[in-house]
């Protein structure tokens, strides 16, 4: 398990270079909204979980929580809750299709190592 927690930081210390969406991410993203009216956009968040130490979770945004940033692309916006801020920024979020199936897939820069079935990531 990692040493960094979320508690180490001070996320109002830092200058963010924010997150990115694909058009790809930004079209899966729209069509979900489209789905459901309610629906402002995507929050990406991180949770300890998983062998490397950290695993994404994503929801659906219905009202953006009062510390959540916000990053338009595409017309699609994606969320991210100032805490998760040191463990992504700099992510670019897509959407590929990997064999049959399509997934969200996080490119992070932050991300020294990732377990063997990609579902955490560790940070140093």
């Amino acid at each position: 398990m990692s040493s960094v927690n979320a508690a180490s930081f001070s996320p109002d210390d830092f200058v963010w270079k924010g997150l990115t969406l694909t058009e790809s991410a930004a079209k899966q993203i729209l069509n979900l909204v489209a789905q459901d009216p309610e629906v402002k956009g995507l929050r990406v968040g991180v949770k300890q979980s998983g062998c490397a130490g950290f695993g994404y979770v994503m929801d659906l945004v219905k009202e953006p929580a009062a510390d959540d940033l916000q990053f338009p692309y595409f017309g699609a916006t994606l969320y991210v809750p100032l805490q998760a801020m040191p463990f992504v920024d700099g992510t670019e979020v897509d959407y590929v299709r990997e064999g049959l199936n399509q997934i969200f897939k996080f490119n992070n820069p932050k991300a020294q190592h990732a377990c063997g079935c990609g579902e955490s990531f560790g940070v140093e």
